[in-house]
């Protein structure tokens, strides 16, 4: 499937392939905020609030390869090898500019995305949206009730991404990152209903 909205033209949206891997793999997916969240504890510790704070200067990311993706390249191999992954991915002139890993449970009927990333150059042009909308076909074919994902803290341009596209915070870790080169960030969960 095609969409008119790449620099050269359509963008091209499959499933991923095995020759995809290196080029998934290699996707720059960081980023430059001017502003994060904080996540303040209350002094009972079970509330919590979450603001939006600048920071000077802006914060320039650049995730590990070993954080980039746990779910890799899950279905990559095509759709008969596992029902419950699928990974989409956008081409753009033949180029690999973004793709989604995403992976269903049947217990709780949750469409998990485990990964998501447009290249710098390509962001703005409503591709992590598309990608974000293969999700949800997917979601839907498989009988899921929601999209949920996990986002960090200071990732403040993804969780605006993610709240134009529909999602909302459903919780969070204090901890996740604990032991990582993420480290003092928070995780912060959100999701949305794709009936």
């Amino acid at each position: 499937m095609t969409t008119p909205h790449g620099p050269g033209g359509a963008v091209v949206y499959r499933l991923a392939r095995p020759e995809d891997a290196g080029a998934i793999e290699a996707l720059d997916s960081s980023f430059t905020t001017p502003t994060v969240f904080e996540v303040d504890a209350s002094g009972d510790g079970w509330g919590f609030l979450l603001r939006e704070v600048p920071v000077d200067p802006p914060l320039y990311k650049v995730f590990p390869p070993e954080e980039h993706g746990e779910q890799g390249c899950a279905g990559a191999r095509g759709p008969d090898v596992d029902a419950d992954t699928r990974t989409f991915v956008a081409l753009d002139g033949g180029e690999l500019c973004g793709f989604a890993a995403l992976g269903y449970a049947a217990w709780n009927r949750r469409l998990t995305i485990e990964d998501i990333a447009v290249a710098p150059g390509h962001r703005g042009r409503g591709i992590g949206s598309a990608l974000m909308e293969r999700a949800a076909d997917f979601a839907r074919e498989r009988g899921a009730e929601h999209l949920w994902l996990e986002v960090s803290s200071v990732n403040a341009p993804a969780v605006h991404a993610y709240r134009r596209m529909g999602f909302t915070l459903c919780g969070l870790d204090t901890d996740l990152y604990g032991g990582t080169p993420s480290a003092g960030e928070r995780a912060l969960f959100m999701s949305r209903p794709c009936r």
